[in-house]
């Protein structure tokens, strides 16, 4: 296929970017929601976040099979229903208001949307020049950055109320007293992933009629030569794509760069409400202004390759929020809450980068390498669940869980240092 008919296939493949991110930038709101309708302390909302990147562990390597057998577009179709199969379970989940259904609809959810991720990472980095695929990445992620702007600024506000009352402090006039409470705090969770359940149906029709290329060896059927078979069959998954040691120390720091900002990000409204005394609809603006600051780093970011190296720009943004943690860990409060906006500006980029540069020269074992890059997305189901921990056990201190993060952008910045390096 030329070049220029990848513009096309590229445009639908940013879309999954904005789907993806809509889904996983609804979780800080959810995790203060459920803080409410589940009544649950700062640690055990945190687990929201465990169940759905729980499924980013389990799931890659099957769905890299799934996709090298059968094709991406088989994979995204499919990711995209089951996604939006789990958005319309929130309905029957209001009924029931128990959090164990919540954990297992966002587990589905977050299952469908490791099919989009484990196919549209590798597709953007292999559909154009191999030099320009850490500029092409940021570029889609920037449409990342703009679901994760939306999810924040307006989604939240149709999920939190503003009101966030206890079995104590619920007034005695409230209107069908505490049921009626949690009832409609519930059911303000269900319009969002409504719109979300459509959205994703209304895309996977759109694929299903568009025709994208297909690239390096799926869909490859099998032989009729059944040790011929049986070999091919073995290697769906490559595990020896872990001999490059580029390869190897990328997971590892996507494994602590995706901890390290989804510890930030999940904990964000309840660090705005709980320790700067901000009223949610504030909070939520803030989480928007986040977000935006988020975003703006990606766009900034992917400009800025034209003329620096990504290598040393992930260097560089890595040992910024180094010393922004340094300064939440040491002042807390409103100066701990602008900080974490720029923290979010110097984030944009790292995900992208690690993630073009673990791949880079990788050729037919792309896919392995994909779903392995995929799997550490696993550190968000248990270092933000660390951080929460640091947070609830030590109110008073409530600043230091910030240590956490801090020590996750050092792996970033070694990445960015030496670890990029292709010497095998």
């Amino acid at each position: 296929m030329k070049k220029n008919t990848y513009t096309i296939p590229l445009a639908l493949v940013f879309c999954l970017f904005f789907l993806w991110a809509i889904s996983s930038n609804l979780l800080p709101t959810m995790i203060r929601q459920l803080m409410k309708t589940c009544e649950l302390n700062t640690f055990e909302a945190s687990f929201t976040e465990t169940a759905y990147w729980l499924a980013y562990f389990i799931f890659p390597i099957p769905i890299a099979m799934f996709m090298k057998r059968y094709s991406y577009k088989a994979g995204i179709i499919f990711g995209l229903i089951l996604a939006a199969i789990g958005g319309l379970l929130f309905f029957p989940a209001a009924i029931l208001k128990e959090y164990w259904a919540y954990l297992c609809i966002f587990f589905i959810i977050a299952t469908g949307m490791c099919f989009l991720e484990t196919a549209a990472n590798p597709y953007v980095t292999v559909l154009g020049a191999p030099e320009t695929a850490p500029r092409r990445l940021n570029l889609a992620q920037s449409f990342n950055g703009l679901g994760a702007f939306i999810a924040a600024m307006f989604l939240s506000k149709l999920i939190l109320s503003g009101t966030h009352y206890t079995r104590e402090t619920l007034p005695v006039d409230y209107p069908g007293g505490w049921q009626a409470y949690i009832q409609l705090e519930t059911d303000a969770m269900k319009l969002p992933y409504l719109i979300l359940a459509l959205l994703l149906v209304a895309i996977a029709v759109v694929f299903v009629f568009s025709k994208l290329p297909k690239i390096g060896d799926e869909g490859a059927e099998a032989s009729s030569d059944k040790a011929t078979a049986d070999n091919k069959k073995e290697k769906l998954i490559d595990f020896g794509v872990l001999k490059h040691s580029h390869l190897r120390w990328g997971v590892i720091a996507q494994f602590f760069y995706n901890g390290g900002q989804t510890a930030i990000n999940s904990l964000f409204l309840v660090y705005c409400c709980t320790y700067a005394g901000l009223p949610e609809d504030t909070a939520t603006t803030f989480f928007g202004l986040y977000m935006l600051a988020f975003l703006l780093g990606r766009w900034i970011g992917t400009g800025l390759m034209v003329k620096f190296r990504p290598q040393d720009m992930l260097l560089i943004y890595a040992l910024m929020n180094i010393l922004l943690c340094g300064v939440v860990m040491i002042w807390g409060g409103m100066v701990g809450l602008y900080a974490m906006l720029a923290i979010s500006f110097f984030m944009s980029i790292m995900y992208p980068t690690q993630f073009s540069l673990a791949l880079k020269g990788l050729g037919n074992q792309t896919k392995s390498g994909s779903a392995f890059l995929v799997m550490a997305i696993v550190g968000n189901a248990c270092l933000p669940q660390l951080t929460a921990y640091f947070m609830h056990a030590n109110e008073h201190i409530y600043y230091m869980a910030y240590c956490v993060p801090m020590i996750c952008f050092v792996f970033c910045a070694y990445y960015g240092w030496k670890g990029y390096k292709v010497i095998d």
